[in-house]
Order: structure tokens, then C-alpha cells, then sequence
């Protein structure tokens, strides 16, 4: 279930970043994560875009900024079948969008900001369809959004991208119904597995997951947060202290996983997540 050649609709399928110093980002990342790292931008451009991959297969991008204000915050891209109509269902479920745009031959996108400020791009692919590697060392494994206001977020992003929330111990989930009859499409028995191993019901068809905040947290901003997949938390962690990064939390066990929480030397912050089926009972 790793390797993809697209998505469907209402499904997050890339992330970038544009940092101050995009070549030391991807240096960085290069370092932690093993990825093999191109600069897919023609000869000559002004600015640089580089794509981190494993195996060959696109993970993630980091590139110059377009409008020359650098961001220190992992963007996540949803994909869309028409990215002028999703963009207008933002606008109409009280969010805002930009007007959508062609990035050269990749595909045409939309910056859309909901309710309550968290911004993620929507992405309809021409060229470029999204992670070809997810859910392994060094890929993304979840998109997460932090919120003050669930039930702002929850009528929000039903409207435009037709998720539902699913309440599990772990925590609150964004689920896509279908989305588990697409997965099992191409990977016959995944449901069956996921059963095998204690799944719980209704969890193949989760897409991203909730980071509730809490009412009396002022500092913890409402955004989209990505989550790497790593084999050995405490190696990872390690790794990117001794690479001039931070751990501002963790290593912690958590339901399912341990994690960390990190900050590069630019100042994104990520969660790193090693997957432990021994902490499936771990309350979050």
C-alpha cells in the first residue's frame, strides 16, 4: 500500500514547503530521511523547487517561495477533479480560496483557508499526481489538523471535500466514504488485514486525522500538520538533533505508534511516527 499512482477525489496527496534556504532544506531532509533529491526546475529558473524521493518515487517538495515570502510550515495538497469548482464550494462553505492557477504542465491548484484559518492547497493533476511513496520510512502517514473549533471544521470540510469524522480512541479522524473500497481495488485483502490486526471498524477509509486544541491553549496555532513515517523513533530523533534540528516533544508513546514532535533548523515542525502495535491500547 505504499506506492501510488494517484488518488481520488477529497484525498490528500502531496506536501511542500518553501523555506528561507530551500537547498539547505532539502539537505536537511536528505540527511534524516534518505531521500534522493532533484531540482525539477528548468535550467536558468529564478527559483528553485526540489523533490525529495525514495526509491525514485516523489515524496515531497521544498522550494523557493513564488510570492518571496518563505513559510516554515509543511503545506498539505488535497486532490480534486476540478480545482475551480472545489474552490468555489471553500468560498460558499465560508472559507476563502485563491482563484485557481496552471503550475506549468503539473496540474492547476488553489490556496483555500477555512473558517477558522487553516490554510491547504487543492490540487488537480495533469503531470505531477502527488506522493508515489506514502506510509513508509521517511513518507508522509498522516495529515493532521489542529483546531480549536471542531464542529466548525467538521461542517467546513464536509461541504467541500465530503469527509465525515470518525471518534476512535486515538483520537478524531477524518474519514472519505469509499475510500476503503478504493484501497482495496488495488490492494486485494488490505481490508481483511487491517481487521486481522485490530483495526477499528470504518479506519480504511480514513484520510487524515484531528488535533483537537484545547480551549485554554492560546499558543498552538490552527493549522495542517504533516506526519512522517520513521522505523526507529529514537534514531530519528537523535538524527535530527545531531543535525542542527530540534525535539520539542518526545519521544512519547501514543495509540498505535511512539512519536516525536521536531523542529527543523528552519523552524518546521513536524511529527515523526514509529508504528508499535503493542501500543494499540495506549490512550491518547
Amino acid at each position: 500500500m505504499s506506492e501510488r499512482s494517484g488518488y481520488i477525489q477529497g484525498v490528500p496527496c502531496w506536501i511542500d514547503i518553501s523555506p528561507p534556504n530551500p537547498q539547505a532544506e532539502a539537505q536537511f531532509y536528505s540527511d534524516l530521511f534518505g531521500w534522493q533529491i532533484e531540482d525539477a526546475m528548468p535550467e536558468g529558473s529564478e527559483g528553485q523547487y526540489f523533490i525529495g524521493r525514495i526509491r525514485g518515487g516523489d515524496v515531497a517538495g521544498i522550494g523557493s517561495a513564488p510570492d518571496g515570502e518563505p513559510s516554515t510550515r509543511w503545506d498539505t495538497y488535497i486532490w480534486v477533479d476540478r480545482a475551480d469548482e472545489v474552490a468555489a464550494k471553500a468560498r460558499a462553505a465560508g472559507g476563502t480560496s485563491t482563484d485557481p492557477f496552471d503550475v506549468m504542465d503539473a496540474g492547476r491548484m488553489a490556496v483555500i483557508t477555512d473558517p477558522e484559518g487553516a490554510t491547504l492547497s487543492i490540487w488537480q493533476p495533469n503531470q505531477h499526481r502527488g506522493s508515489k511513496i506514502v506510509n513508509e520510512h521517511g513518507s508522509v502517514n498522516f495529515n493532521v489538523l489542529a483546531t480549536r473549533d471542531l464542529e466548525r471544521a467538521k461542517a467546513f470540510y464536509g461541504d467541500v471535500f465530503g469527509w465525515q469524522t470518525l471518534q476512535l480512541p486515538a483520537g478524531v479522524m477524518w474519514t472519505l466514504p469509499g475510500y476503503g473500497d478504493h484501497l482495496e481495488s488495488f490492494t486485494p485483502g488490505l481490508r481483511k488485514g487491517m481487521a486481522d490486526m485490530g483495526a477499528p471498524d470504518g479506519f480504511i477509509d480514513v484520510v487524515a486525522a484531528v488535533n483537537p486544541i484545547a480551549t485554554d491553549d492560546s499558543t498552538t496555532p490552527v493549522q495542517w500538520n504533516v506526519t512522517f513515517a520513521v522505523d526507529d523513533i529514537e534514531a530519528i530523533a537523535k538524527m535530527a538533533k545531531e543535525l542542527g534540528g530540534e525535539v520539542i516533544a518526545g519521544p512519547f508513546d501514543a495509540p498505535w505508534c511512539r512519536m516525536a514532535v521536531v523542529k527543523d533548523p528552519q523552524g518546521a515542525t513536524f511529527t515523526a511516527s514509529q508504528f508499535v502495535p503493542e501500543n494499540r491500547d495506549v490512550v491518547a
